[in-house]
């Protein structure tokens, strides 16, 4: 077990240990503090910083560009959110088959892709066109309410029921932060691996990876299959949060490039920067959001333009993504974190 601590662990500067801890406590302690709209905010926060490593893993780790991620998110729910409506079936026994039943999809996805050597552009293409396909399907689909919209029942209750996921936000709260802390151990083992190097290699040069003999087919199948399973518990938490769910909101595109904006402003490829880059954008876009509000503003969109502005800012002024920039400027300089 210390081994295991040791290799995780070691190689971070004792500075950013020092600092991971603070935040890692002052997340665990902002409940206490936080109103009911920042509560829900850290929520947000927090959901696309866990959705955001699992996207890193295919895109950062392996290197291929998903635009359809909304797919997993949405399977994810819909699957546990049906279960729960229609056999009451609990959604952490539903998880069991959401999560194999979007590790399908991915493993479908990539099979189509990979096999007849898809990939770059193209590949994000098929992503988008799957999960619009879908969107429509579910849309058509009576078993799961089609466009009418999938409702869970909601009733008052005195208590936290974490196995039904019913109660407090504050519940959601800590299954998210406990997840993201989770994925982000997770994603630092498997970086550190064997199949890490491997992932790496084929992201940075896929022709060259093939020739050392690395069996870019299979290893870039898992990188699929694993962020696609990681996805869908996401969209799990989702239904059962919000408890309404509409295909048009949850495989819409909009909602894959809000996943993977995070990661992109953050760094792309690194550990924290998916972390980070959901703390910038959701917290300035919400923050954004309750200033227009509080002045009477009606802007339709302006989320929508806040997010293209920073993403414009950090293409020209930070091309590899605010992290690493700050992880320069705050001395801790490991790589890959």
């Amino acid at each position: 077990m210390g081994g295991i601590i040791a290799r995780l662990f070691g190689g971070i500067p004792r500075r950013g240990l020092i600092l991971l801890g603070v935040l890692l406590l002052a997340l665990i302690a902002a409940p206490l503090f936080a109103g009911s709209y920042l509560l829900t905010v850290l929520i947000l926060i927090l959901y696309f910083a866990y959705i955001g490593q699992a996207w890193n893993i295919m895109m950062g780790f392996a290197g291929q560009l998903s635009l359809g991620h909304a797919l997993y998110v949405g399977l994810g729910a819909y699957t546990a959110a049906a279960l729960y409506v229609h056999f009451g079936i609990g959604p952490w026994i539903g998880l069991l088959v959401a999560v194999p039943v979007a590790a399908l999809a991915g493993a479908f996805i990539g099979f189509l892709a990979f096999r007849f050597r898809v990939g770059g552009v193209y590949f994000a293409i098929l992503t988008i066109a799957v999960a619009e396909f879908a969107r429509v399907g579910f849309d058509h689909l009576t078993w799961t309410k089609g466009s009418a919209g999938l409702f869970l029942p909601v009733a008052q209750y005195t208590h936290n029921d974490l196995w039904n996921l019913r109660g407090h936000p504050v519940m959601f709260y800590y299954i998210l932060l406990t997840a993201t802390v989770l994925a982000l151990i997770g994603c630092r083992a498997l970086l550190q691996s064997r199949m890490g190097y491997f992932w790496q290699a084929i992201r940075e040069d896929e022709e060259a990876a093939r020739s050392a003999g690395i069996d870019t087919f299979y290893y870039k199948m898992v990188a699929v299959v694993i962020s696609a399973g990681m996805t869908s518990f996401a969209g799990v938490i989702y239904a059962f949060f919000y408890n309404n769910l509409f295909p048009e909101q949850v495989f819409h595109i909009s909602r894959s490039i809000e996943i993977i904006l995070g990661p992109i402003v953050g760094g792309v490829g690194t550990l924290f920067g998916p972390i980070l880059g959901a703390f910038i954008l959701t917290g300035l876009a919400e923050t954004l959001s309750a200033t227009l509000e509080g002045l009477g503003i009606d802007l339709p969109g302006a989320k929508q333009v806040f997010y293209g502005i920073c993403l414009l800012l950090v293409i020209v002024a930070l091309p590899d993504g605010v992290w690493p920039w700050l992880r320069k400027r705050i001395g801790l300089t490991e790589r890959g974190s």
